[in-house]
């Protein structure tokens, strides 16, 4: 038989996997000899987190990120057909959502490897939930453009979407363009739009505010280098 595939969750923040992840997870990553990861070094610290004691040394680590070919995913996932559990790790958050891993979990359906997703945060879901936007209508569009005129132009078909279809939108940047893209939606935002945002969540210093556009431009906070999620709502 193959073996599972286990989706596994990492923390948000750094030194708080025992706070934010089930207790369950240890035993599991405890037994795991096989993992499929987004960055080793990361995955190497996160169990190290969970148990000091762990032999990272024996474990097997393959690399799945965006510059990995399609072509090599099924084999990362053959110590499965093998009949061993594969764990397949982000570098933060859950595993397949914005995520590179989205490929080997569509492989292992493929080739019939039982998937198992494993519950912890998840930046997106964490932002929704704290928004107080419509959560039974939402999208995730991932990264806007980078382009001024470009990513203007999405602002705006997003807004008058959100307004039109009573739906919240999400989208990321890269940390240190997250200013570009707050100006960016204070500037072409209407000034009642409601906008969230969800910035280094789960750590001690986390913001979670949601704001009108209007009141916002009276509060700009810091957000350069800190990983961010945006939503908007026109309800």
């Amino acid at each position: 038989m193959s073996g599972t595939l286990y989706l596994i969750p990492l923390p948000l923040a750094p030194e708080t996997a025992l706070a934010t992840l089930p207790a369950s997870i240890t035993p599991l990553v405890q037994r795991l000899q096989y993992f499929i990861v987004e960055s080793e070094k990361v995955s190497r610290r996160f169990l190290k987190e969970l148990d000091r004691n762990i032999d990272i040394n024996i474990r097997h680590f393959g690399l799945l990120n965006e510059h990995t070919p399609a072509s090599e995913v099924r084999q990362l996932l053959q110590p499965a057909l093998d009949g061993h559990d594969i764990g397949l790790m982000s570098d933060a958050g859950c595993p397949g959502i914005a995520d590179p891993g989205a490929a080997a979990v569509a492989h292992a359906h493929r080739l019939g490897i039982a998937v198992q997703p494993l519950s912890g945060p998840s930046s997106i879901v964490l932002t929704l939930m704290g928004s107080g936007f419509n959560g039974q209508r939402f999208a995730f569009h991932g990264y806007l453009p980078v382009a001024a005129h470009e990513r203007e132009r999405a602002l705006r078909e997003l807004e008058a979407e959100s307004r039109r279809r009573n739906m919240t939108q999400l989208f990321i940047e890269t940390p240190y363009r997250n200013r570009q893209l707050l100006d960016t939606l204070l500037k072409v935002g209407h000034p009642d739009t409601q906008l969230c945002i969800g910035a280094g969540l789960t750590a001690a210093d986390q913001l979670l505010e949601t704001r009108s556009i209007k009141a916002w431009k009276m509060a700009i906070p810091e957000l350069n280098k800190r990983p961010a999620v945006f939503a908007i709502y026109c309800g």
